[in-house]
């Protein structure tokens, strides 16, 4: 669906990472977010043994790891689930939501919320949002962080996958995120060379802001900087900073 060769220059980050209350910075250019994307890729691919059509439920804010799981995903033909968070308790429901998934990937926070409903799978795993493994990990779940580690950053074998191949449950196809990918870069005025500041505190339903924090910038050669704990009124002068040309 996307590809992220030559949306970048080698040398200039692609997705920046940068948690104002932790100091946690991670900045990644266009060959390193493929690099972590076909670790993702292999942890699904070759860690949990699944195959195109396998089913992924993404309880994920915007982030840079959200990126490589879904990139990495996608590049094997798996179908991602992008969960929202539950509505007081209630199961967010979906074709096919009745079986459990093959694999599901959540923060420990939305692990943890008595409100959240995180669905069933064969295959678990913890995505912590700090530089560290987590200290914690309850039984029966693993630390994505220390697993996609084991597996190699060169992009492996890809099976062969047509645009309308479905790309999530609910069957919408590769083809039709891109294209509906475009058009948002295109309504957000999102050009080549451009850099997108993104508040992940106001965009954490993955559902209704992947296309604006993820694929529409991809889709548009321009670069993200995704921001937590950002304190409004410093923003202006932090986009600055950070030669921010569009802010969302």
């Amino acid at each position: 669906m996307l590809s992220v060769v030559g949306l970048a220059t080698r040398d200039q980050p692609l997705i920046t990472y940068l948690d104002h209350r932790t100091g946690h910075r991670q900045h990644l250019t266009a060959a390193e977010v493929g690099e972590w994307s076909a670790r993702a890729a292999g942890l699904l691919r070759d860690g949990c043994g699944l195959v195109p059509g396998s089913r992924v439920a993404v309880l994920l804010p915007p982030h840079w790891r959200t990126a490589a799981v879904l990139l990495g995903a996608w590049s094997v033909g798996l179908e991602v689930s992008f969960r929202p968070r539950a509505t007081a308790g209630l199961p967010v429901l979906e074709p096919g939501g009745s079986r459990p998934y093959d694999a599901v990937l959540v923060t420990p926070e939305r692990l943890d919320d008595w409100l959240e409903d995180v669905p069933d799978g064969l295959h678990r795993y913890l995505v912590g949002t700090g530089t560290e493994p987590l200290a914690d990990v309850p039984a029966g779940w693993l630390d994505w962080s220390v697993e996609v580690l084991r597996h190699g950053a060169a992009p492996a074998d890809r099976p062969t996958l047509h645009a309308s191949d479905p790309a999530s449950p609910d069957g919408t196809s590769y083809d039709e995120w891109g294209r509906v990918a475009t058009a948002v870069a295109e309504q957000l005025d999102l050009r080549v060379g451009d850099r997108l500041l993104v508040d992940a505190a106001e965009h954490d339903q993955p559902l209704k802001w992947l296309l604006k924090w993820l694929l529409a910038p991809l889709s548009a050669g321009a670069s993200v900087v995704l921001c937590a704990n950002l304190d409004p009124a410093a923003r202006d002068a932090f986009a600055a900073a950070v030669q921010v040309t569009r802010v969302l």
